[in-house]
């Protein structure tokens, strides 16, 4: 029998991320689960060679860890109050850390969102979702969070 003992839900905080909350929090309660929300913060020195100074770059992605770090714990309160949550900030390419997360982590589902970025970005960096779902170490469960529910 396939036991789910914890679950990781990536987040990248947009409303995206606030509808599948709920179902990230509804398979937990249901199977019993720990849930583990990451956030990844992308590594912004792939960008160095962009005549962008190297201080300039380790500052702002400073600066930008910990802003992650306070909108996460907003986002567990709003969305998992009464729940055990390990909330988890990192930082790096965000398929392969949520990849590499669940590893560590032991995580025996993935539940994401099929949407986050737009546009351009989405045509630049490409579907995460499809990136996960295509290296993940277990199985992932993505949901178009703007579907009728």
């Amino acid at each position: 029998m396939v036991e789910i003992k914890t679950i990781l839900f990536p987040v990248d905080f947009t409303e995206a991320s606030e509808k599948v909350a709920r179902y990230a929090r509804f398979f937990a309660e249901k199977f019993g689960a720990k849930l583990l929300v990451l956030y990844v913060v992308e590594d912004l020195m792939k960008y160095a060679g962009f005549y962008v100074p190297h201080a300039a770059l380790e500052k702002m992605e400073k600066d930008l860890f910990e802003g992650a770090q306070k909108r996460m714990g907003e986002f567990v309160e709003q969305n998992f109050s009464n729940m055990e949550v390990e909330p988890l900030v990192s930082s790096g390419e965000v398929a392969e850390k949520i990849c590499e997360m669940a590893r560590e982590k032991g995580a025996d589902l993935i539940i994401m969102g099929t949407h986050g970025r737009k546009g351009l970005e989405k045509a630049l960096f490409g579907s995460v979702a499809e990136k996960v779902v295509k290296t993940a170490p277990c199985p992932v469960l993505t949901i178009n969070p703007f579907q009728k529910s």
